[in-house]
């Protein structure tokens, strides 16, 4: 690997290897000695590495040299739309719609459509800047670990491998469960009896078979995405003009029965059926123009998507009463109190063709995740290999696949889909910061007093936020609070707009009302994340200490050697010059 080559030189190997220096290459993990040298060595390399910066050139041409081989430019606007509708529209539209609906928003579910949409489109209008401007496979790992440092990015990256296992296993057992509805049995008929679970190989499988293909071609599995979506469109189209024709208004009343806090409750939830979008970003390195096709690809699929979801749910809570509505399967109860028995297959196919797209694209998202947060070597950078034949990462997908196979044959960790959305929205609340940080501070350039005015201004937004998000789940009919938050959230992003500069201009697209729409961002994100109860919160905490455990014992070593490594070849190149002048004198 380029790790262990001289300077830019990289030793072509067989891709298939499995040596002990491909996995820890790094000096640290020589041996016990080097090891317990650099584990005294603690404090000072996590320091090291709370105060590093990467830089764009680092992401986009050095760290790529890990991967061996280049991927394959094969992607336009058109793919990576279709890849929105793909990563996007699954079964979280026709599940949480209908739970959500009945337990908490009332007809009023169509305004937590808007707000969790609104947040989402903020998101990936930061996405879409990092991604014109750093076209590389890390998505957020690498933006963040540019902007806010190699330790925000490990948390970060822990998140995401978290999300992206436990998220694919919940979406391969939830495809099993449609297919038996299919069927027509009962969903978990196709699952095996064993003790206290219900093993599900079918999920493995369709698991193996998204993975199989992604591994294959990014074009071919862009082709049959555009495939299975086209169809799965057919299906929301109907489901929208039969409900439409069905529709009767006295169902919109009352449309507010739980008041406000019953639509937050829900956007939090529903949040979910937006998740997906990221995985886009991740395809960049692939993309044949990115500063073009990016933006097109992002910014089009979710613009559409929020407006999908909003008339869906719109036409569910117009077809039955919130009350009536069946929180396991309400598209197919609401049709069938109109009628229309057969209409649940079809409901059961559109759910069905939309997961199977949501596996395929996180597959390709996923893996491109792995390989470059593999590059940084805050994972073994085996995983980082790129086939010189196929262009995929086939290793990082392995890796991603047996680890949520294993997970879905045995249980989909329904306990933890609170904590998925604690760290989708936590990674979406640190790329908004992490693009103010970029418009507003410049590594030698802004001035110290200015550094200082941005830290301030943006803790007292982070903090603001929080406490408004605080004050509305301890008191959600009150309003005193928010007469000091909400002000002081406005200070604070006046104060970036005033007081401060910016340090960068975006070379090709970049988001617009800066600093107010990342800010807001911040805000909506930090906000959905209060309305999520104190559970998700205890998970995540647990989960990011074992994080910082692997970090303390292996990540925060090899990413300092990995970093470290370049200097001691450049003073390598400086003595050797110097050696070779005094022989030649």
């Amino acid at each position: 690997m380029s790790y262990i080559g001289k300077e830019d030189e990289v030793q072509q190997r067989p891709y298939w290897r499995w040596s002990k220096v491909d996995f820890l290459p790094e000096e640290s993990f020589q041996n016990w000695n080097t090891y317990l040298s650099a584990l005294s060595q603690i404090y000072s390399r996590f320091n090291d590495r709370l105060l590093s910066r990467s830089d764009d050139a680092n992401e986009i041409t050095q760290l790529r040299k890990q991967s061996e081989n280049d991927m394959k430019r094969c992607l336009t606007w058109w793919d990576l739309t279709w890849f929105g509708f793909g990563s996007v529209i699954g079964a979280g539209i026709f599940v949480l719609t209908g739970q959500e609906a009945h337990r908490h928003a009332g007809p009023a579910i169509v305004l937590s459509y808007v707000a969790s949409g609104i947040s989402a489109v903020l998101s990936v209008f930061c996405y879409s800047e990092f991604a014109v401007e750093i076209p590389v496979a890390g998505g957020s790992f690498a933006y963040l670990r540019i902007e806010l440092g190699d330790f925000v990015a490990f948390i970060t990256a822990g998140n995401i491998l978290l999300e992206s296992i436990v998220g694919g296993a919940a979406v391969a057992r939830a495809w099993t469960s449609y297919f038996a509805t299919l069927l027509n049995r009962q969903p978990d008929s196709l699952r095996i009896p064993k003790g206290n679970y219900l093993l599900d190989p079918i999920a493995v499988a369709v698991l193996a078979i998204a993975a199989t293909i992604a591994m294959i071609s990014t074009k071919k599995t862009s082709q049959l995405n555009w495939i299975a979506t086209a169809l799965n469109t057919l299906v929301i189209l109907f489901v929208l003009i039969a409900g439409f024709a069905h529709a009767n208004t006295s169902n919109l009343t009352p449309f507010l029965p739980h008041g406000a806090k019953g639509i937050f409750q829900a956007a939090a939830i529903v949040y979910f059926a937006y998740g997906g979008f990221d995985s886009i970003a991740t395809m960049a390195e692939e993309t044949k123009n990115p500063s073009r096709d990016i933006p097109l690809g992002l910014l089009g699929s979710m613009s559409i998507i929020t407006v999908v979801y909003c008339l869906m749910a719109l036409s569910l809570s117009m077809m039955q009463k919130y009350t009536e509505i069946d929180p396991n399967a309400a598209y197919s109860m609401a049709f069938r109190s109109v009628g229309m028995k057969w209409a649940k297959y079809l409901v059961a196919l559109g759910a069905l063709k939309g997961m199977t797209t949501v596996l395929l694209v996180g597959a390709l998202g996923q893996a491109r995740y792995t390989t470059h947060i593999a590059r940084a070597h805050m994972i073994p950078p085996w995983f980082a290999l790129v086939h010189p034949k196929t262009g995929t990462p086939i290793n990082a997908t392995l890796l991603m696949t047996i680890s949520s196979g294993l997970i879905a044959f045995f249980s989909s960790l329904d306990v933890l889909a609170s904590l998925l959305s604690v760290s989708t929205l936590f990674i979406f609340m640190m790329m908004a910061v992490a693009l103010l940080v970029r418009r507003y501070y410049v590594r030698e350039v802004t001035p110290g007093i200015n550094q200082l005015k941005l830290v301030i201004f943006l803790l007292v937004i982070i903090a603001s936020s929080m406490g408004t998000s605080a004050y509305w789940g301890l008191r959600p009919n009150g309003w005193v609070g928010y007469v000091v938050t909400i002000p002081l959230w406005f200070l604070g992003t006046m104060g970036i707009s005033i007081f401060l500069p910016q340090q960068r201009t975006p070379k090709v697209w970049g988001v617009p009302l800066v600093p107010w729409l990342p800010s807001l961002s911040v805000a909506i994100n930090i906000f959905l994340m209060g309305s999520l109860g104190p559970p998700a919160f205890i998970r995540f905490g647990i989960c990011t200490v074992a994080m910082l455990v692997y970090y303390t014992l292996v990540g925060v070593h090899a990413t300092y050697d990995m970093a470290h490594q370049q200097q001691k070849l450049d003073a390598l190149k400086v003595k050797n010059e110097d050696e070779d002048k005094e022989e030649t004198a």
